[in-house]
């Protein structure tokens, strides 16, 4: 095809480099890869379906049982020119007995050709026999003629635009293989991540919630010790009320009692009142009896104390005359 110069550089080194980096990691490239090699097969695919429109329109209807046979012509025509393309590669590659086994098959191919053309021939009138059948080639979309020679099957099937589609479309088919294991690598790394993402947050989740439980643990621990304290002290508190209770019953039932005594106890108590208030009385006078004279006794004493000092003051007196 007349597409001019490849605005690409081609060069082997750098593809090499390129597979030797693409082990490492993915760079992708063959996206573009096969989206440029889409374009040429959508383009040949829509010239191949507007040509055989053409031909629907151009040619005379025949019918089904015809078709067939004049379908069977034109896969026999293609298959000799694929095989004496292939012995025409042979030849030149020097495979010289290759060639010579695939021209023998030609020469099958040909026989098988020759009764196929002769049923068709025999299925439609001779006018309509003459008229040149032509048909699509689905690979290039190129028109390829019920009555072509052998030369002109072999040049078409042994071209380099027929060749190059076949090329482009074998590529096609392994890069889009290559691409989907790739994005199929590729997913499984993404869910291997977002395992291991579930993993870490279900951790963190798993430690967050250890660590709320132990704060729980400690917040009910502290209220178990609030509570025991605080009950602790609820039962002092009841403890010394009823202690209260009881000192205070304890009070009420004596003075109850003291003022239900008989009135011989009462005397009784009066009298020993009245015995207890005459003691500390005799007590009390024997105390002050007892300080009256010692009260006395020291006076006598300090003034016995200032004769005798007199009298040595005297004698000091005259002793220094």
């Amino acid at each position: 095809m007349d597409l001019g110069d490849c605005s690409k550089i081609h060069d082997l080194a750098l593809r090499a480099d390129y597979e030797i980096a693409s082990k490492d990691r993915d760079l992708f490239f063959e996206l573009d890869a096969v989206d440029h090699l889409e374009s040429f097969i959508a383009d040949c695919d829509r010239r191949t379906e507007l040509a055989k429109k053409r031909l629907a329109e151009t040619q005379e209807e025949i019918s089904a049982e015809v078709a067939a046979k004049a379908e069977k012509v034109h896969e026999l025509n293609e298959e000799i020119g694929k095989l004496l393309a292939k012995a025409e590669q042979l030849g030149a590659e020097g495979n010289v007995d290759e060639a010579q086994k695939v021209l023998q098959e030609v020469e099958k191919v040909r026989s098988r050709k020759r009764e196929a053309e002769e049923e068709y021939r025999n299925s439609m009138p001779a006018s309509s026999f003459q008229q040149q059948k032509l048909r699509v080639c689905e690979v290039c979309s190129a028109y390829l003629g019920l009555h072509d020679n052998d030369r002109r099957l072999a040049d078409h099937f042994g071209g380099k635009l027929h060749l190059g589609f076949i090329q482009i479309r074998e590529k096609l088919e392994q890069l889009k293989k290559t691409v989907s294991e790739k994005q199929e690598k590729r997913n499984q790394e993404r869910l291997k991540r977002r395992e291991e993402r579930e993993r870490e947050e279900k951790m963190k989740r798993r430690t967050r919630s250890r660590s709320r439980e132990r704060k729980r643990s400690r917040s009910r621990e502290r209220r178990r010790r609030r509570s025991r304290s605080s009950s602790r002290e609820r039962r002092r508190s009841r403890t010394r009320s009823r202690d209260r209770e009881r000192k205070r019953r304890h009070r009420s039932r004596s003075r109850s009692k003291g003022r239900r005594r008989s009135p011989r106890d009462r005397s009784r108590d009066r009298s020993s009142k009245h015995k207890s208030s005459r003691d500390r009385s005799s007590r009390d006078r024997s105390r002050d009896r007892d300080r009256k004279e010692k009260s006395s006794s020291e006076r006598r004493q300090e003034s016995m104390n200032g004769k005798s000092e007199s009298r040595r003051s005297e004698e000091r007196e005259a002793g220094e005359i």
